[in-house]
């Protein structure tokens, strides 16, 4: 099943983040272009730079194995949306994100636990390897629900992580299968005004999906 996939790649992700932030946060990501190092970048290669990646915690890869038959198992004729799923070769933005399809397998089997993937970034960052841009943006897509404690914690574990840096991320998007935490890193914003939370519905999973694809 695998071998009739196209080749593995990230774009859809990629594209997936631009829609989200587009549509979820407004003009400011109009002008959002896929590209690499980081792998958003504002259309004057100055503006905004965003890179994009995946965390899963540890110990999800045994619960989900059963899910990742939709990846070119034997067909289970009692699972909705499987012939989608095994068509498009993805899963992520439809049916709750439960089933991972086979271009996005290699995605999230290389995920890693989300404070070591911001650890990695922001080390990236601060090293010039992303270049050189007005203001960096880190969006992580999570394969496990978020909520307001572990968003909370992941904001103060990377301003810890970058307070003496002199190039740091502005901002951190935190994406599950229900919402957008949009955060902002800067100094001196009192915690209650630091998450902005964009719920995403089903209708909207499903246009990101599309938009992604077709992109």
């Amino acid at each position: 099943m695998m071998g009739a996939y196209r080749k593995y790649g990230t774009c859809f992700f990629e594209r997936y983040a631009i829609t989200s932030l587009r549509t979820l946060l407004g003009h400011k990501f109009d002008d959002l272009i896929n590209d690499d190092r980081p792998d958003l970048q504002s259309a004057d290669r100055k503006r905004l730079g965003i890179e994009v990646t995946r965390a899963m915690e540890p110990g999800k890869e045994a619960a989900n194995q059963m899910l990742k038959g939709l990846a070119g198992f034997p067909r289970q004729d009692d699972v909705p949306g499987y012939d989608e799923v095994i068509e498009r070769g993805y899963g992520y933005g439809i049916h709750e994100g439960k089933y991972i399809g086979g271009l996005e397998l290699r995605y999230w089997q290389s995920a890693r636990p989300l404070r070591d993937i911001i650890a990695n970034k922001v080390g990236k960052v601060s090293s010039g390897f992303y270049g050189s841009f007005d203001e960096f943006g880190l969006f992580v897509f999570c394969k496990d629900p978020l909520d307001e404690v572990l968003v909370a914690k992941t904001i103060k574990y990377t301003m810890d992580l970058q307070k003496d840096n002199e190039v740091k991320y502005r901002r951190l998007f935190l994406s599950d299968q229900n919402g957008l935490y949009a955060c902002n890193l800067d100094d001196g914003i009192k915690f209650e005004f630091r998450v902005t939370y964009c719920p995403v519905s089903s209708e909207q999973r499903r246009e990101f999906y599309l938009e992604a694809l077709e992109y």
